[in-house]
């Protein structure tokens, strides 16, 4: 607080303001964004890439602008590994500021973050940073509702809105320099309803300069429709069920995992596709609960039927996976659907069904989220035929 508020003038409109890409640019992964102005440095996100080896995992924090001693804070956009799995390591490093996301994006960061260590124990690896090191990120988190101004800098007042994407997932609206200049970095956003979450903000008081994601940017880039793409997921699970197979659906834990599980759970009450058991497995089940403890983030629908106790994350319908004694009943079980993560099939439980489902003639292995270049899903994606394990 000495810091913001020490010598600051409400008449000081002088100034500049320089954006450095420290990562994700033309780039699916390591979000990072260094925004300078005369007062303040800023980090606009701090992730990884999950699908990248060594260096080329990690944003490019070996420049002249950036040193750690000079931070004034980090913006977290939302709670996915490319955009905030190294942020505990900042605190490893020594930054000692505070680091600014929604309720829901600091609980599931701190969730996805653990699992992260786990993952690296799991594959003989040494993990970048330590619990103590999470729960410093906690510690040094400052929480903003949607549509809360508050003052990060000297010169900089951030709003965040909803983005849309995920849980929790925000837009950041940074008003520069008392008028100077304003700012809008969306993160990952999403302009249409989903059955989790209401559609990204559209209007800002004031804008000069947006940030926009682009992943699906590219003039080639002509996605079917929705309706279209959820009548071809229900059509391949049918198909799969009725000869008998089992269906594994490798999902990103946080959005994508709810998004399906609302999908399924709603043609099996229509009787769309078969009833059968919807195992989960992975962090994808822990996520779900903590959708359930912030049902103001999620769309009107869902949070309606929560207030109402019909909670349809808890149909009847799913059943969790917590145990590889439960993971082998499954994979000798009848027929069934698997949301696993991770989505990519780099590691975690979704590689375990791939491996023991892939002989199966009568299974299927369904992708239904991006799949990153050099990702084992991306090489499933891409028709590879042979797979050692």
């Amino acid at each position: 607080g000495k810091k913001i508020y020490t010598d600051w003038s409400p008449e000081k409109k002088e100034g500049w303001v320089r954006v450095t890409f420290l990562g994700s640019g033309r780039h699916v992964g390591r979000s990072c964004i260094l925004l300078s102005t005369n007062e303040s440095k800023i980090l606009l996100d701090c992730g990884i890439d999950v699908s990248a080896q060594d260096k080329e995992r990690f944003p490019y924090f070996n420049i002249p602008e950036f040193d750690i001693e000079e931070l004034d804070a980090v913006i977290i956009s939302h709670a996915h590994l490319d955009h905030f799995a190294l942020l505990p390591y900042l605190y490893k490093m020594g930054y000692k500021g505070p680091c600014y996301m929604t309720p829901p994006s600091r609980d599931i960061a701190a969730l996805l973050a653990l699992d992260f260590i786990g993952v690296a124990y799991k594959k003989a690896e040494t993990p970048l940073y330590s619990v103590a090191d999470i729960k410093e990120m906690v510690k040094h988190s400052v929480c903003i509702d949607y549509n809360m101004v508050t003052d990060i800098t000297k010169d900089v007042r951030i709003t965040l809105y909803n983005a849309g994407h995920c849980l929790g997932s925000a837009m950041a609206h940074l008003n520069i320099g008392n008028g100077l200049h304003n700012l809008l970095y969306t993160g990952d956003m999403k302009y249409g309803a989903t059955r989790t979450l209401d559609p990204a903000a559209t209007l800002f008081p004031r804008l000069e300069t947006m940030i926009l994601e682009s992943t699906y940017g590219g003039k080639d880039n002509v996605l079917p429709s929705r309706e279209e793409c959820e009548k071809d997921l229900f059509d391949a699970i049918k198909r799969a069920i009725d000869r008998g197979g089992k269906v594994l659906i490798p999902s990103l834990g946080v959005g994508r995992g709810q998004e399906e599980m609302l999908l399924i759970e709603q043609a099996i009450t229509e009787g769309t596709i078969p009833n059968v058991p919807v195992y989960v497995d992975g962090m994808v089940w822990d996520v779900t609960a903590i959708h359930t403890a912030y049902p103001n983030f999620l769309s009107g629908t869902v949070k309606n039927k929560i207030f109402k106790d019909e909670n349809p994350f808890s149909n009847a319908c799913f059943k969790r996976v917590a145990s590889s004694d439960e993971r082998k009943e499954v994979i000798q079980g009848g027929p069934c659907i698997v949301i696993a993560t991770s989505g990519m099939l780099m590691g975690g439980a979704s590689v375990e069904y791939l491996r023991e489902f892939a002989d199966g003639k009568n299974n299927a292995v369904i992708l239904t989220c991006y799949q990153a270049a050099g990702s084992l899903g991306k090489q499933v994606k891409d028709g590879i035929k042979e797979l050692r394990m």
